[in-house]
């Protein structure tokens, strides 16, 4: 088997961002179960950075076995692409003049567009994350013959726009995070012809957890709901701290939230006594707080996929997620994991039923972790990865073959 690509706008082993742990995650398992694989990436640092600036040389580094190949970011003009962006944020659609500028004046490498097109027959496939990048945009324009998307799509502005219906139904292949997000693709873009699989995403499923040992680390001895996550306005956290406000109201008692992880957020009054921030915790106190919680609420709208989630279920609990966002709700309800909610009542209805009813949220607990193990176990995606690879060579046997 020739050796796989994996194309991202910026990489490093340890930036944020569900794209950048995604591929390295990817990546080093497929390294580690003797699958040749390569990252081709800019010399830019990461998302937060001037997509102009070159911060790391040019050329190969290894990094955990893997080759990371660098390339020179071009320069951009950063107004006009912020001019069209303001539009598409807000979700108005951009003219197809507009769309150029989109493309034109954001992270792009036309070295590394160079370097696909003129190496391409040394890789078996070129696989693309994200999808509203320069690097995937041109990349796949490189050699569509051989482009595999790792989208990530959103039902948001940037997916309809023109120039990517027209160039992303070009593709080879798509590999979908979730069963929602190919639902939405195949709305969106023409994919007849496309090799379409729904992947998922990989999930370290030997972890353990002891919730004793969290509960006297921290002398947290009520009962409590988690949040484990960005404290930020786009995650939704405000509206599950203004539900559980609510929710003390009208059930008072010892029940708790607590929150873990980065940023900061207002905490309304009604909730402030009984919520409890934890800020960064290390791994093991997170998987030991999921499983000594009543229950894990990730109440965010705009998911592709929810390690956190996953790692709840992996400890032996039940998830409460918002209806609104497709992922999380197909999650609950293909595992039988979890509930969800769209308003406060529906909100107060799954915490009086997983607090009422404390055998069937763990039975759900233990139905999500099967639903991890079977789905989304690094062995199963791995092989999920080689299967795609195989086929896809034996279909260009056999189109040459023809030929």
């Amino acid at each position: 088997m020739k050796k796989a690509a994996f194309v991202i706008p910026w990489f490093a082993d340890d930036i944020p961002g569900g794209a950048e742990m995604e591929t390295r995650e990817v990546t080093r398992h497929l390294h580690e179960a003797g699958i040749e694989v390569e990252i081709l990436t800019t010399c830019v640092k990461e998302f937060v950075s001037d997509w102009s600036e070159n911060f790391y040389p040019e050329g190969t580094e290894i990094i955990k076995g893997v080759p990371v190949r660098r390339f020179k970011a071009a320069k951009r003009d950063k107004d006009a692409f912020d001019r069209v962006n303001i539009k598409l944020m807000n979700g108005i659609m951009p003219s197809a003049a507009e769309e150029e500028i989109f493309i034109n004046e954001m992270v792009n490498s036309p070295e590394l567009y160079r370097y696909i097109r003129e190496h391409r027959e040394e890789y078996s496939a070129f696989f693309f994350i994200p999808y509203m990048f320069g690097t995937t945009y041109f990349g796949v324009k490189a050699c569509p013959e051989k482009a595999v998307m790792i989208p990530c799509f959103h039902n948001e502005a940037y997916v309809y726009m023109k120039i990517f219906r027209e160039m992303y139904s070009k593709v080879r292949g798509m590999l979908f995070n979730a069963r929602p997000e190919y639902e939405l693709a195949e709305k969106v873009y023409s994919l007849e012809g496309v090799k379409t699989v729904v992947m998922g995403t990989g999930v370290a499923d030997e972890i353990t957890s002891e919730p004793d040992r969290f509960r006297e680390k921290f002398k947290i001895k009520e009962p409590f709901i988690i949040y484990a996550g960005r404290k930020d306005s786009g995650k939704n956290v405000h509206t599950l701290l203004k539900y559980f406000g609510e929710y003390k109201k009208r059930r008072p008692g010892d029940l708790k939230l607590i929150l873990i992880g980065g940023g900061e957020i207002d905490i309304p009054e009604s909730a402030a006594k009984d919520t409890i921030d934890l800020g960064f915790v290390d791994k093991q106190d997170k998987y030991d707080a999921a499983a000594a919680c009543e229950f894990l609420c990730q109440p965010s709208k705009n998911e592709s996929f929810s390690l956190v989630i996953m790692e709840s279920w992996l400890c032996g609990r039940p998830v409460l997620v918002h209806r609104d966002c497709a992922v999380t709700a197909n999650f609950a309800r293909e595992s039988g994991g979890g509930l969800y909610f769209g308003d406060y009542f529906e909100f107060e209805g799954c915490a009086d039923y997983f607090l009422e009813n404390r055998q069937t949220a763990a039975r759900m607990g233990r139905d999500g972790g099967r639903y991890v193990r079977e789905n989304f176990a690094w062995n199963v995606i791995v092989e999920k990865y080689r299967k795609f690879l195989e086929e896809m060579e034996e279909e260009d046997k056999t189109d040459n073959g023809r030929l």
